[in-house]
């Protein structure tokens, strides 16, 4: 049989030393994977594999080009924009991400991260660490207002599989929710305008992926129509929501609360308006809605199944 060979170019996101990598190594008839691989190394180390596997690493038409036995691009997320689809299609590649893997663990972590907000977590264990409750004159400290969810609405902009699933969270909860209109996609009768949403929601949450339609897609603006003391939670995209406007109207106490997992620049190596350590009431986590255990050991089952159908003619999560 002719060489089947794969490199897998940014393994370290994917695998902690704590996955099951031994279908994936049998997928082909060599494997090699690499911790990170800076640009100008790409082209080098994809000479004589016929599989390229990516996370994050871009693969550009020209690194396309410089590798004429490339056959496949296995692409260990969902997001494609690290690689170039239409090189990619013009020379016979084709392109597979991967789907839905981690569905419960972004919803958990978007309902974790509204409770948060809710219940003032991150204040009231600042305070037992500072010694406030210790303290106390009564049993119970109290200082931080405390909202209950239930019959409260929750705005999602992005009703698809993951904004389907954080919608049944929060009806468990108790609360009502309401699901609003992209701009760039056909209006759906049963869904509000973004205008109308942002008035009725006391929280709002974003599941919709980033194209031009969708970018900033949460201004100045749009942030000064929510309700004073809504919440807001980004588990999507960073480029959704404008940076510096957010800190501004958390600074300025519009809003009640605001919790992100993703920014703009990640790593945020040159800074970030939200990392300010003035902006209050907001909870940043580095990206790691979707790292659960389970739902890395999914993607390492579709990739296994994306080398099948490729070498079946199956067309199962092809994108290009």
């Amino acid at each position: 049989m002719p060489p089947f060979n794969a490199v897998f170019l940014d393994i370290t996101p994917l695998d902690q030393n704590d996955l099951d990598l031994t279908s994936l190594r049998e997928a082909f008839s060599g494997f090699e994977a690499y911790e990170h691989t800076p640009a100008e190394q790409v082209i080098s180390r994809l000479q004589g594999a016929q599989v390229a596997i990516v996370n994050k690493v871009n693969l550009t038409a020209e690194m396309l080009a410089a590798c004429p036995q490339l056959e496949l691009v296995l692409v260990s997320a969902t997001g494609l924009n690290n690689v170039d689809l239409d090189a990619a299609k013009a020379r016979g590649i084709a392109v597979f991400n991967c789907q839905g893997y981690g569905t419960a663990t972004v919803a958990q972590h978007t309902l974790m991260l509204l409770l948060a907000l809710a219940t003032r977590l991150p204040d009231y264990q600042a305070a037992v660490k500072a010694g406030h409750w210790q303290q106390a004159k009564h049993f119970c400290l109290l200082d931080f207002p405390i909202v209950e969810l239930a019959g409260k609405t929750l705005g999602v902009l992005g009703q698809g599989e993951l904004g389907g699933a954080v919608t049944r969270l929060a009806e468990a909860l108790g609360m009502r929710v309401v699901v609003g209109n992209l701009p760039g996609r056909p209006p759906k009768a049963d869904r509000l305008s973004l205008d109308a949403l942002l008035p009725e929601v006391d929280a709002l949450t974003l599941h919709c992926p980033l194209t031009e339609q969708t970018r900033n897609l949460i201004g100045a603006r749009e942030l000064a129509l929510m309700k004073p003391g809504a919440f807001l939670i980004n588990t999507a995209r960073g480029g959704l929501v404008e940076e510096q406007a957010l800190a501004d109207a958390l600074r300025r106490g519009h809003l009640g609360g605001a919790a992100t997992d993703v920014l703009i620049q990640e790593p945020p190596v040159a800074g970030n308006p939200l990392l300010a350590d003035d902006v209050p009431r907001l909870i940043v986590t580095p990206h790691s809605a979707w790292g659960s255990r389970e739902a890395r050991q999914r993607i390492v089952d579709q990739l296994v199944e994306n080398t099948h159908a490729f070498r079946s003619g199956n067309a199962l999560r092809r994108v290009a």
